[in-house]
C-alpha cells in the first residue's frame, strides 16, 4: 500500500509567550483508520513549540543554535478525521540554556486532541 501526502501548517499567532498555529487534515497525515496519525500529531506540536523557543529567530536548516527538543512527553485524548487541528504553545519554564513548553492541540470545537510538553536547548 502506498500513501502519499503532505504535512503543511500555519502559525496563527506569535507572541515572545506564545505560538498558535493550524494544520489541515489530508491526505499522508492519516493512519489506516482514517484519522489523523499520532507522528503528525506530534510534529504539528514539536515544530510549534520550536517556533515559541526560537523567538523572533528566523529558523533556516542546519544553523547554530537551533532550539533541539532533549524530552518529550505526549498524551493523545482525541482525534478526528478531517477538519483541522489547532496546536497552542506557551512556557512552562524560559530559561537561558533549556526551555520546557507545553502545547496543546485541540480539534473541532475545541476538543482536545493532545497535551504535550517538551524540554529544548539551544543546539552548538
Amino acid at each position: 500500500m502506498k500513501v502519499e501526502g503532505s504535512i503543511e501548517f500555519t502559525i496563527t499567532e506569535q507572541t515572545p509567550e506564545r505560538v498558535a498555529s493550524e494544520m489541515p487534515i489530508g491526505p499522508g497525515i492519516t493512519n489506516p483508520f482514517g484519522v489523523v496519525h499520532a507522528g503528525a500529531m506530534l510534529w504539528l506540536a514539536d515544530v510549534t513549540a520550536t517556533i515559541l523557543v526560537a523567538d523572533t529567530v528566523h529558523l533556516t536548516e542546519g544553523m547554530k543554535g537551533f532550539p533541539l527538543a532533549i524530552a518529550l512527553n505526549a498524551a493523545f485524548l482525541g482525534n478526528q478525521p478531517e477538519g483541522t487541528l489547532r496546536a497552542v504553545a506557551s512556557f512552562v519554564k524560559k530559561g537561558r540554556t533549556v526551555s520546557v513548553v507545553r502545547t496543546v492541540v485541540y480539534g473541532a470545537s475545541d476538543k482536545l486532541i493532545a497535551d504535550v510538553t517538551t524540554s529544548h536547548v539551544l543546539s552548538k
